[in-house]
Formats: C-alpha cells, structure tokens, sequence
C-alpha cells in the first residue's frame, strides 16, 4: 500500500521539479537577453601611471623625465621627508628629481638643494647608500665638475658593480676629463650588463666624441625608435637633430628637433636646435623665434650665445649686447649654484670679450678638465689672443685622431685652419678651412661666412712641383 501511495508521489515530484527546471531555465533566457541589451561593462584595466611614478622611473633609470612628473615626484618627495626625515630612499629620489630638474629647467638654484638632500640621504644611511652616492655623481656631471663626478661614480660603483645605471654617469666623467680610453672600457662594460635605449644613447655619444658619427647616429635612431616615454623619446630625437645639423644634414636635423618638440613641448634644447638649422636655412624670423622661445624658459648661456652672434650676424649689435648680457648673468647664477660655465663664457670673450681673459679662463678649465671642447676653445682663445702657435698644439689635441678618435666638427676644423693659416702653413689651413666647409657650410652665421673668405683668399693648391708652406700635418 504504502509503495502504491509512493509511486504517485514520485511522480508529483518530478513533475515539480520539471517545472521548476522549466522556469530557470526561461529565467535564465529573459536575464541573458536583458544582458545582451544592457551596455557591457568593461573589463577592469590598470590605471595609466601618474606623471610622478614616470619620473620616478626615469629618474632611478637615468633617463629624461618630463617636466611635469618631474614636478609632481618633488612635491610627493617633499612631503615624504616632512612626514618621515629618516627616510633617506626619499631623500637620494628628492636630490636626483632636483639634478634632472635643474639640468632641464638650466636653473642652476635646483643644485644646492640637490646637494643637501642627497648628503642628507647619506647621513640618514651612511652604509651602502648606492642611490646618494649615483646622485651625487650625476650633481657633478650637472654642475661640469668633472673630477667630483669620477670620485662619486667611481664609489658607486665599488658599492654595486653590477647596478648599470652608473656607468653611464662614468662615462660623462671620463669624457670630460679627456680619459677617452677609460670612458670606452665603461661603455665596453656597460653594453655587457645592459641594453636598450638609455644605453644605445650613451653609446653614441661616445661614438661622437670619437668621429664615428655614422654609428653614433644609427644607435640614436635605434634608442629613439625603442624609447616608450614620450620625453625620453623627444631627447634621443633631440641628439640625432644636434648630430645631423653637425654634418650639414639640415632638412633630417629640422625634423628631428620638430618631432622632439611636439612629443616634448618643454624640449627646449630641440627649440634652439630648430633656431640653429632655421637660421642655416635662411629663414631667420622662425629662427629668432625658436631661440627665443628656447631662452624664455630655458635661458641657457650657450643659446644666449647663439642668438647673439645670430643678431650679430644680422647687423643688429644692440640685440645681440642684450643676449650677451643675459649670458653674462647665467654664469653668474651657475656659479652661485656651484656649476662651472666657464667653458661657454670664455668661448663668448674670445670672440666678443677680451681674449686675454678668455685665456686665463679656459687654462684654468683645462687644468680642472682637460676635455676635449676645453681644448678647442683655449685654442681659439689663444689664437684671438695672438699666440698662435700655442694655439695649434690644443687645436690639434682636439681635433687629432688620438687619444679620443677626434670630434671633428665644423667649428673645431675651422678654429685649427685659421690658427694653421696665421702660421703661414697654407697647405694645412687650406686643406681644414675646406673641410669645416664640406662637414657643414652653415655652421655659424659669423663664422662660417669667415671661412669661406678665408678660403677663397687661400686659393686652389699650387701645381705639382710648386713648393708651399706647409707642416705636413693634417
């Protein structure tokens, strides 16, 4: 009996659980039709990193940082040490987000407190603070004391031999001071430990300095196309715009320094290269223009420079006198930041000043770095000065193919033929003047319309048999 009553109770059950099957299942149906027509959410995706966290990247990497993260990683810093001042991993970020902005902004005030946050860093961790230590090597190559940059970095990296940021702030050191076999064997070790763009940049500087410009200019292009952050991007365009303009390129040099600046709008360095080549071209109101937007909100003493001797060249000696005076105050403000530009105002008094000063400065710079360009302007300086033939031993140190593989620029090779052609060595001089002109016929709106008068009084070589005066040199 009890089985009888069972059975249609069973099936009363599954009756009930048919239906209710049934109804979910049409449920389900209404519910995915209601989803499909209701908007679908997206799927969570990480939030683009602030402007601070990219310049804290660029910064711990040696890279350009944009000026806006730059901005907001100080005042995150800032607020940091207020909060926790035995924090020093905050203190050593603070130091090297002044150094990269002080460097982009040419606002030498930026270093002392570089200084004191980094040294602060290192009072807080006296032990293996690798970080303060790096900071204070890239302060140095920042303020061009060199020496102090080899001391620092040299430290550094005994502390982490294998931590690849370092070696590019050695080579800087190296290369100022002229130690160019040095400078290669950090390169050589550096390319071991790391690749990518920051280290294809820094190779091709030291490919520059060593005359091969083709190489220098393939490992931009390279670092370029492989940067990610728009800044760092825009500042390896901005070397190979420098590095094209150098070898007379102006069309490939004026892309590349546009391309800088509308991914970097605060590229000033691209904004005087593009008043640089335009002035080159000839079009001189977009030149004066891009040197001034340069100058107002990076007023470095080299593009003062510039944009004087462009006014020079122009007949408008007043406006150039107001450039030169702005140069003349830059210095005075680097030096009241502790950076050396010595170098730009004894180029500015040797040409514009008195060349007798320019000499004592640039001996004394010598002897604190005797790099390269310190050679070519205490050259030129001591050939203002009317000691030639003093003047061509510094010429050819550097412009010669030892030890550094010769820079041989435009303005280097006509420093040393005008230096050649007051010594009377024709052949010489003829032979440079020609070359500064085949390298870049614009390189300067004073001085390249000087060398070609140079030139042309020198004449076409004598025939075969016909003595002239000449070192063999050259």
């Amino acid at each position: 009996m009890e089985n009888q009553q069972e059975g249609p109770a069973r099936q009363e059950r599954s009756v009930r659980r048919r239906r209710v099957l049934i109804a979910s299942v049409a449920g389900c149906a209404v519910l995915g039709g209601v989803l499909v027509l209701l908007p679908r959410e997206r799927s969570a995706e990480p939030a683009p990193p602030s402007p601070g966290s990219l310049a804290m990247a660029a910064v711990g990497s040696g890279v350009p940082a944009a000026l806006p993260g730059l901005a907001e990683l100080i005042g995150e810093r800032e607020e940091a040490v207020r909060t926790h001042p035995e924090d020093a991993t905050s203190w050593a970020v603070l130091g090297a987000a002044y150094v990269e902005r002080g460097r982009r902004l040419a606002d030498p005030a930026y270093y002392p407190r570089a200084e004191k946050a980094l040294r602060t860093s290192l009072k807080v961790r006296p032990q293996r603070n690798t970080r303060a230590v790096a900071g204070l090597a890239a302060l140095a190559n920042a303020r061009r004391d060199f020496r102090a940059a080899r001391r620092w970095g040299e430290a550094a990296l005994k502390l982490e031999p294998r931590r690849w940021t370092t070696y590019p702030l050695l080579i800087d050191a190296y290369t100022g001071l002229g130690e160019f076999k040095a400078a290669k064997r950090t390169l050589d070790r550096l390319t071991q430990l790391r690749s990518g763009p920051a280290v294809l940049a820094r190779a091709a500087a030291v490919y520059r300095d060593r005359g091969w410009r083709e190489d220098a200019a393939a490992s931009l292009a390279d670092a370029a196309a492989g940067a990610r952050a728009p800044a760092e991007r825009a500042s390896y365009l901005e070397r190979a715009g420098q590095l094209a303009f150098e070898r007379g390129d102006l069309d490939v040099a004026l892309r590349h320094f546009r391309e800088a600046v509308r991914l970097d709008p605060d590229q000033r360095a691209a904004q005087a290269g593009q008043g640089r080549t335009l002035a080159a071209l000839g079009r001189t109101t977009e030149a004066l223009n891009a040197y001034l937007a340069a100058l107002a909100e990076q007023p470095s003493p080299q593009y003062a420079l510039e944009l004087g001797e462009l006014y020079e060249s122009l007949g408008m000696p007043e406006a150039a006198r107001v450039r030169y005076g702005l140069l003349r105050e830059r210095v005075r403000r680097a030096a009241a930041g502790g950076a050396d530009e010595e170098l730009v105002l004894g180029r500015f008094e040797a040409d514009h000043g008195d060349p007798k000063a320019a000499v004592r400065r640039l001996r004394a710079e010598w002897k604190r770095q005797p790099g390269t360009e310190v050679a070519d302007a205490l050259g030129w300086a001591l050939y203002r000065a009317g000691e030639p033939a003093e003047a061509l031993r510094f010429a050819l140190s550097a412009t010669g193919t030892e030890p550094g593989g010769g820079v041989c620029d435009a303005a280097s090779m006509y420093h040393r033929g005008m230096i050649e052609r007051k010594l009377k060595r024709y052949g010489a001089a003829r032979r440079h003047l020609t070359e500064a002109l085949r390298i870049n016929p614009h390189f300067s709106p004073l001085h390249a319309p000087a060398a070609r008068a140079a030139a042309e009084a020198l004449g076409e070589p004598p025939d075969e048999g016909v003595p002239e005066m000449d070192d063999g040199a050259g």
